[in-house]
């Protein structure tokens, strides 16, 4: 009973050990490099995806902020509401 319990892990360690050596030797083939790169390539476009989107919303949020303290948001007055200061002394335009 022994001897096949071992002989059942012996085989069973060995065909796993197979799989793991036959999937290392595919990455190593031109195809299995290429398809790593590719990958490689892939995440690397979703991380400055990821970056590009994370850097517009934060310029979108500070430039609320920056409106908001400088006031830039505000309504425009009414023109017709408006009162010009009166000229203090000096030649006006029509008068010259």
């Amino acid at each position: 009973m022994r001897r096949l319990f071992w002989l059942a892990m012996g085989i069973t360690i060995g065909a796993l050990v197979v799989r793991k050596l036959s999937a290392a030797a595919e990455k190593m083939t031109p195809a299995g490099i290429g398809a790593s790169i590719a990958e490689g390539l892939r995440d690397l476009a979703d991380a400055i995806g990821d970056f590009g989107a994370d850097v517009r919303e934060a310029m979108s949020e500070r430039e609320q902020e920056l409106r908001a303290g400088t006031g830039l948001d505000a309504p425009l007055p009414d023109p017709s509401q408006v009162e010009l200061p009166a000229r203090r002394g000096g030649a006006h335009a029509a008068d010259l």
